[in-house]
């Protein structure tokens, strides 16, 4: 081989798992774009036809049979073409994470999955089995035998092979066998999550790998929000010899997002480039785009007909009135007003003829009002304050506002008690019970409308709140989606900063120049949530350090000392403030509605970190804390 060309193509495709019909349509539309683009191999994400978030059904023998057939119907569609495709293959009564090689209508082989995701919000040892390296089998089925295993492929002359998501990640990956076996192309189908600036890390890894292996690297992701928790931004990449040549713009409204890119391949030793990396991440920008597409994939996967939410004019509700909006601008941006009212299944036609007349930025505020509900429910000790900042954000994005007040309804809850008591509660003996009834008499009528609207009702909870139980059970934690529960407090503050000076919410003012607070006690308390709690920067520092870095409390105290974060006195109540609300309120980190993973870490016991409900509370390892 002298000199070959291929034409190498690589989808991102927004999958659901075990939607067959949805799957299958955008799997035939990547390999049509492909064929019109002449391609040679056409790349697909991991595990794409039975979407990788299938969790336990894996386990099942019928997923996999029907998995196969969804193949053969696949194989039809590859004509004149090589095509990659991911499903779970049954044999012998273990699971394999594989790739399917399609060339020209006919099964070339499978390659399995060596190295299985097991950190994290990573479970897959639990369902998959890993396949052992320049291992080759064959088995049989539908009355056909196929070759399975760390397989060798070819393409006019050029030799390929895999690494599957995982395998990349490992040290003696498998491309490292590869290089010696003469292999010039490796192909990545992957079904990697977002975090932020995890995009960074990725392509140093494609990159990076296409240097040192002297070879070109194609990687295709997942797109979307495609079983609930976790989002996959879609990236596309396509590179040799240290030099990016191919990728695309990630968290798109797409079901099918494809790049192409002719690669030459020859004998001659290949000259290294120069290895390029990606400016800078804006990780406010990315929290957006991420929040934006999973809350719009949530919205359609679930056919629900929009959000409601309990706007109190305080960050975390309003971040979450403008991740709705953002939804509205990004979506239109990326598909077009049409197809984005298309998508979302809710709209009626005289609907749809409104939106057309009106100009882009009214019709985007249109949209909003249909899509987002909000009402403020305030009480004798709300403010002025929060109330402008809500009603003015909703009126600044176009969404549907309502205000009533709940003093009646938290007056008529107290008084049965008290009767049945026969005293009076006061804030002096019953802080906590009088400030928890205001936020659950919140729920009753803010669901009723969700009810009636058949929309998801917004929990507005955040990270840092979720890790010391700052939140009322049943009150402001009530809703079908947690959006924001994967991110802390003080990244939210800054962003809704940067969200107002940079994508021109104005709306936003008012909360920004307000102190966080539950506006639960009397008003002449002044009652912030740092004065309940602690510095949200410590709060977060504390809490990254205990579960992320997975330090002792008296680790923890001792790295905060040396920061300098404050007194030693401080930081001991501090850190004994945050154990011991951590390890109390365990139960209800296991009730919070299901949130989106955004974060590098999170506090969800169903996704990233399990903490027993019932413990020791950390009481020993807080006395010698104490002690220091």
């Amino acid at each position: 081989m002298e000199e070959t060309r291929l034409m190498l193509a690589a989808a991102a495709l927004n999958q659901t798992p075990m939607n067959w019909a949805g799957n299958l349509q955008n799997i035939r539309t990547a390999i049509s774009e492909a064929r019109q683009n002449n391609t040679h191999i056409l790349l697909l994400p991991e595990l794409c036809i039975t979407g990788y978030g299938c969790e336990d059904m894996f386990l099942s023998p019928w997923l996999s049979e029907m998995a196969f057939h969804q193949l053969l119907q696949v194989k039809e569609w590859c004509d004149g073409l090589t095509v990659a495709v991911g499903l779970p293959l049954f044999l012998d009564k273990k699971v394999y994470n594989t790739a399917c090689v399609i060339r020209n209508k006919e099964i070339l082989g499978f390659t399995a999955k060596q190295f299985l995701a097991n950190d994290g919000v990573h479970y897959e040892p639990r369902w998959f089995t890993p396949w052992p390296a320049n291992e080759v089998q064959e088995f049989e089925m539908l009355g056909q035998t196929y070759q399975i295993g760390d397989i060798i492929y070819e393409e006019q002359g050029v030799k390929y092979a895999f690494e599957i998501c995982e395998d990349a990640w490992r040290e003696n990956r498998p491309a490292e066998r590869h290089m010696s076996k003469g292999v010039q192309l490796i192909l990545n189908p992957s079904a990697s999550h977002f975090a932020l600036s995890k995009t960074d890390v990725r392509h140093r890894l494609v990159v990076d790998a296409s240097k040192k292996y002297q070879c070109a690297y194609m990687y295709a992701n997942l797109l979307g929000n495609e079983s609930g928790k976790m989002i996959y931004d879609g990236e596309v990449l396509i590179a040799q010899n240290g030099k990016l040549i191919r990728r695309n713009d990630l968290l798109c409204f797409k079901d099918v997002d494809l790049e192409c890119a002719e690669v030459c391949f020859s004998d001659k030793p290949a000259i290294a480039e120069v290895i390029e990396y990606l400016p800078p991440i804006d990780e406010n920008k990315e929290l957006i785009a991420a929040l934006s597409l999973a809350l719009f994939d949530y919205m359609r996967k679930s056919r629900s007909r929009g959000f409601v939410l309990s706007l109190s004019g305080g960050a975390d509700s309003s971040l979450c009135a403008v991740a709705v909006a953002e939804m509205v601008r990004r979506g239109v941006e990326s598909i077009g007003l049409e197809a984005f009212v298309e998508k979302a299944l809710l709209f009626s036609e005289d609907d749809k003829a409104r939106f057309r007349q009106l100009p882009q930025e009214e019709a985007r505020k249109a949209i909003t009002g249909k899509l987002l509900t909000c009402a403020y429910q305030g009480t004798i000790n709300s403010s002025d304050d929060t109330y402008t900042s809500a009603k003015e954000l909703a009126d600044s994005i176009g969404a549907t506002f309502y205000n009533w007040t709940i003093d009646e309804e938290v007056q008529g809850y107290t008084s049965k008690v008290e009767h049945a008591l026969g005293r009076q509660l006061t804030w002096q003996q019953d802080d906590v019970t009088l400030q928890n009834i205001q936020a659950r008499v919140r729920a009753p009528a803010i669901w009723m409308l969700a009810n009636i609207k058949y929309a998801l009702l917004m929990a507005t909870s955040n990270r840092s709140e979720a890790s010391v139980g700052y939140a009322t059970m049943d009150g402001d934690t009530a809703g079908s989606i947690s959006p924001i529960a994967g991110i802390d407090k003080a990244f939210i503050r800054q962003f809704l900063v940067w969200a107002q000076q940079e994508l021109g919410y104005t709306g936003l003012q008012y909360v920004n120049n307000l102190q966080p607070s539950a506006e639960l006690r009397p008003q002449e308390e002044a009652q912030t949530d740092e004065k309940d709690l602690m510095p949200y920067e410590v709060l977060n520092m504390i809490e990254r350090l205990a579960f992320h870095d997975r330090y002792s409390p008296e680790e923890v105290y001792d790295i905060l000392l040396e920061r300098q974060v404050g007194a030693p006195e401080s930081v001991k109540t501090w850190i004994t403030k945050f154990y011991s609300l951590w390890s109390r309120n365990q139960w209800k980190r296991e009730r919070y509605a299901p949130a989106f993973h955004l974060d590098d870490y999170n506090v969800d016991p169903r996704s990233w970190l399990r903490f027993p409900i019932l413990s020791g509370g950390f009481k020993e390892e807080l006395q010698r804390v104490q002690g220091k």
